[in-house]
C-alpha cells in the first residue's frame, strides 16, 4: 500500500530518447491557488450556493426531504463529496434522464446522503482504506489514492477517489462547519451485499463456489436489525442528556440509531489455490478434507457440504468474520506511518495483535500487525517483527492484501468487506496447536461483533476530529464532553448478556488515559453480566481482567466462570499497593528479586501490567509516558481457571456487590493463557 505522502513526494526519472533528449518530468502536487479555497465566512451551504458549477447538485440537496441544506448551514462537523454539474448531468444522462426536476424526492434523498459525512475529513487524515465513518446513507466510502499521469502532459499528479470512480478534482476546501471536496463524477450507492460482490469478482471464482455450495452466502446477507428499537428512554446522536460520571470525567453517551449486521470475508484469489494444486471446486474439497478431517476424524464422513461439521463448510466458515473488518481496524495500527495509537507501544518486543471469533463454530483467528520488514497486516501470525518470540516460534502466516493493491475491486460494500490473502488460513493443527499456543490478549471492545460493526471499537467521536484522530478528553460535567461514547441497550450486543438494569457503553479511545489500546468497556448500575470468552483450542486455560483501578467509583465485584464463583469478590476502588503490595521493578533491584516477587503475586491471584504498553503524555500520540508494568493503578486480576474441549462455549459473569448506580467497572482486556504459558517449568512467562 502507498500512502498519499508517496504519492505526493513521487518524481518520475529522467527518460532518454532516441534522439539522446531528455524529458524531464516532475511532481506537481499543488494544482495551484486556483484549485482550492478556504473559507472562513461560510458554511458549507453557501458554499454550494455561491458556486455556478455546483447548481444542480445544489438543487438535488435543497430537494431533499431532511432539509439537508438548512443543515449544511448551521454549525457542526461535515465531509461534503460535491459533484460539478458536469458530474451531474452524466450522471442524469446515465439513467436517461435530461433534467434534475425529472428525479424524484426518494432520488435526491439518496443521492444527498450519499455525498456527505457527519464529520469532517481533510485529506490529509485519513489514507487509503475505508473512511472511519459512514456516510448519512449509512453507506461505507472507500478512499483510493492513485498517481495521474494523463491530465497534465510531464507531470505527474496526485489522484483521490471515492468509491474508486468518482475523482476529488479539487479538495480540502474548508468551511466554518467542515470541509467540501469537488467531484467529477456522482458517487453511485450499491445494495450489493459481500456475496454478490465476491460473485463479481473471477479472481475469487473457486471460492466463491465453494460459499455457494455451502449456503454459507446465505449467512452473509443480514443488514438491518429490523427489531433495534433505540426505545424512548434512549438517547439520540443530537441529545447529550445521557452524562455520566466514570472516574475522573463524564461520559456523554448515545445509543446506536440503527443496529447493523456486517460481515468480513478473507479469501484467497485462484493464483493463490493453484499453489498448492488446486484448479477448481473439487481440488478445493480435496484439500479441505486434507486439512481438516485429520484434526476432526469423528466428522470425516460428513459429505453434506451445508453440515457445519463438513470440511468444506469449515473451511469456507473460517474465512468469515461475523463483523466488518477494515484493514486499519482489525488491529491496533490505526494508519500506515503508525504515528498514533500504534506508537504507545514497544514494537521491538511485541507485534500488534486482536483475536476474533470466526464464523466457523468453535473457532478463532489472530490479526497481527507487525513493524519491522515484514510490516503489514496478516492472518494467524505468531513471532515479533520478522523475528521469532521469546520460545523461538515464528510463523508467518497470510498476510492481508491493502485495498489500494486489490487492483480493480471495490471491497467494502452495504453489508461489509472482502481482503485478499496471501496463502490459504484455516483452523487446523499447526493454527490451533502453535499459533495460538500464547497468551491472548483479548481487548473487551472486540469481544461484541456489534462494537466492531458499530465502529465503537476506536471510535472517533462524531463531533471533533482534533489532534489528528483523538480529540483531547473534556472533564467537565456540563453536557459540553465532545467525545461521544456508544452504549448498547441489553440484546444489542452478541457475547454479551444483561438486563435493562446495567448499563454498558464503550468509550471512544484517549491515548493518553490508562487504558489498553485506548478505549475500554464501561458497565454500570446494579449490573450483572455475562460475555462469552471467545473460542480457544483444546486445554486448560487461565482468565485474567486487566483493569485500571485506584478510583473511589469502581465497584466490588463478584467474578463466576460457567456460573462457578471464584474466590472473594474483587474491590476495584484501592491501588495495586493496597490489594496486593505493589512494588516497582525499580525498587525490587535485580532480576532474581523481580521474578521472584512476580511469581509470589501471581500465586495470590495479581499480577502487574504489561511491559509492552505505554500510555501517551498527550492526545496526538508520539511520546510515550508511564508504562502500565510501572503503574500501580493498572493490574491484572486472576479471575480463575477453565478447562474446554474446544467445542463448547464458555462464559465469564460479573456481579456488582455494591447497591449503588453510579459505581462503575473497567473492563479492558481478557488474558485467556494455556497452561503451557502459565505453568511452564523451561519458559517464565514474559513480562510484555
Amino acid at each position: 500500500m502507498k500512502p498519499i505522502k508517496f504519492y505526493i513526494m513521487l518524481i518520475l526519472g529522467v527518460v532518454m530518447t532516441a534522439s539522446a533528449q531528455f524529458l524531464f518530468v516532475s511532481c506537481d502536487d499543488d494544482p495551484g491557488s486556483d484549485s482550492y479555497y478556504t473559507s472562513t465566512a461560510e458554511y458549507a451551504a453557501d458554499f454550494l450556493k455561491n458556486r455556478d458549477k455546483f447548481s444542480e447538485f445544489t438543487a438535488i440537496v435543497e430537494r431533499a426531504s431532511f432539509q439537508a441544506m438548512d443543515l449544511l448551514g448551521t454549525w457542526g462537523s461535515y465531509t461534503v463529496f460535491a459533484p460539478t454539474n458536469d458530474a451531474v448531468e452524466a450522471y442524469l444522462h446515465s439513467k436517461g434522464l435530461t433534467a434534475v426536476d425529472q428525479l424524484t424526492n426518494a432520488d435526491c434523498d439518496t443521492i444527498t446522503r450519499n455525498h456527505i459525512i457527519e464529520q469532517e475529513f481533510f485529506t490529509t487524515d485519513f489514507n487509503d482504506g475505508t473512511y472511519p465513518v459512514m456516510n448519512m446513507l449509512d453507506r461505507p466510502l472507500t478512499v483510493t489514492c492513485d498517481s495521474d499521469t494523463l491530465s497534465t502532459p510531464g507531470q505527474v499528479q496526485l489522484a483521490i477517489y471515492i468509491n474508486k470512480t468518482s475523482r476529488m478534482i479539487q479538495m480540502d476546501d474548508s468551511v466554518k462547519n467542515g470541509v467540501v471536496h469537488t467531484m467529477n463524477a456522482v458517487i453511485g450507492t450499491s445494495n450489493d451485499m459481500v456475496a454478490d460482490m465476491l460473485s463479481k469478482d473471477e479472481r475469487v471464482s473457486i471460492f466463491y463456489s465453494a460459499l455457494q455450495l455451502t449456503h454459507m452466502d446465505d449467512s452473509l446477507q443480514r443488514f438491518i436489525d429490523e427489531s433495534y428499537s433505540v426505545g424512548s428512554d434512549s438517547i439520540d446522536w443530537t441529545n447529550d442528556r445521557l452524562c455520566i460520571h466514570t472516574a475522573v470525567e463524564y461520559d456523554n453517551v448515545a445509543y446506536m440509531e440503527h443496529r447493523y449486521f456486517k460481515y468480513t470475508a478473507f479469501v484467497e484469489t485462484n493464483d493463490v489455490y493453484e499453489k498448492y494444486g488446486v484448479t477448481d471446486l473439487e481440488g478445493l474439497k480435496r484439500l479441505a478434507a486434507q486439512i481438516y478431517d485429520p484434526k476432526y476424524p469423528e466428522d470425516a464422513d460428513v459429505t453434506d457440504p451445508t453440515d457445519r461439521r463438513n470440511s468444506l463448510n469449515r473451511f469456507v466458515s473460517y474465512h468469515l468474520l461475523p463483523f466488518q473488518g477494515t484493514y486499519y481496524n482489525l488491529t491496533h495500527v490505526d494508519g500506515p506511518n503508525s504515528t498514533l495509537a500504534a506508537s504507545n507501544f514497544n514494537r521491538r518486543y511485541w507485534d500488534i495483535a486482536d483475536w476474533y471469533e470466526t464464523m466457523m463454530p468453535y473457532s478463532i483467528l489472530k490479526c497481527s500487525f507487525p513493524s519491522g520488514t515484514q510490516q503489514g497486516l496478516y492472518i494467524n501470525r505468531r513471532g515479533v517483527q520478522s523475528r521469532a518470540d521469546e520460545r523461538g516460534v515464528f510463523v508467518r502466516g497470510a498476510k492481508v492484501t491493502p485495498f489500494s493493491d486489490m487492483g480493480r475491486s471495490k471491497n467494502t460494500c452495504l453489508n461489509g468487506i472482502y481482503h485478499f490473502i496471501d496463502d490459504i488460513i484455516a483452523y487446523d493443527q499447526n493454527t490451533q496447536q502453535v499459533v495460538l499456543d500464547e497468551r491472548l490478549r483479548i481487548d473487551a471492545s472486540t469481544l461484541s461483533p456489534d462494537f466492531m460493526t458499530s465502529e465503537a471499537r476506536g471510535h472517533y467521536t462524531r463531533s471533533n476530529y482534533e489532534n489528528g484522530k483523538y480529540g483531547t478528553w473534556n472533564t467537565t460535567s456540563n453536557h459540553t464532553n465532545p467525545q461521544t461514547c456508544l452504549g448498547f441497550k441489553a440484546g444489542s450486543a452478541k457475547n454479551f448478556e444483561y438486563s435493562n438494569n446495567t448499563h454498558l457503553h464503550v468509550r471512544p479511545r484517549t491515548l493518553s488515559f490508562w487504558s489498553y489500546q485506548g478505549d475500554e468497556v464501561t458497565i454500570l448500575g446494579i449490573f450483572d453480566f455475562k460475555v462469552k470468552i471467545p473460542p480457544v483450542p483444546a486445554g486448560t486455560y487461565e482468565v485474567r481482567l486487566f483493569t485500571c483501578v485506584d478510583f473511589t467509583n469502581r465497584g466490588i465485584i463478584q467474578v463466576y466462570i460457567d456460573d462457578i464463583p471464584q474466590g472473594i469478590p474483587f474491590d476495584m476502588r484501592p491501588s495495586g499497593v493496597t490489594l496486593f503490595g505493589w512494588k516497582s521493578d525499580t525498587a525490587l533491584g535485580d532480576e532474581d528479586a523481580i521474578a521472584s516477587f512476580d511469581k509470589s503475586i501471581h500465586n495470590l491471584g495479581w499480577m502487574k501490567g504489561p511491559k509492552s504498553y505505554f500510555s501517551a503524555t498527550s492526545e496526538s500520540g508520539g511520546t510515550q509516558g508511564t508504562c502500565f508494568r510501572d503503574a500501580a493503578n493498572t493490574i491484572r486480576k486472576v479471575l480463575g481457571h477453565f478447562t474446554t474441549d474446544g467445542k463448547s462455549d464458555h462464559y465469564l459473569r460479573f456481579q456488582q456487590k455494591i447497591e449503588s448506580t453510579k459505581n462503575a467497572m473497567n473492563f479492558d482486556f481478557l488474558e485467556v493463557c494455556p497452561s503451557s504459558v502459565y505453568n511452564n517449568e523451561y519458559y517464565a512467562e514474559d513480562r510484555w
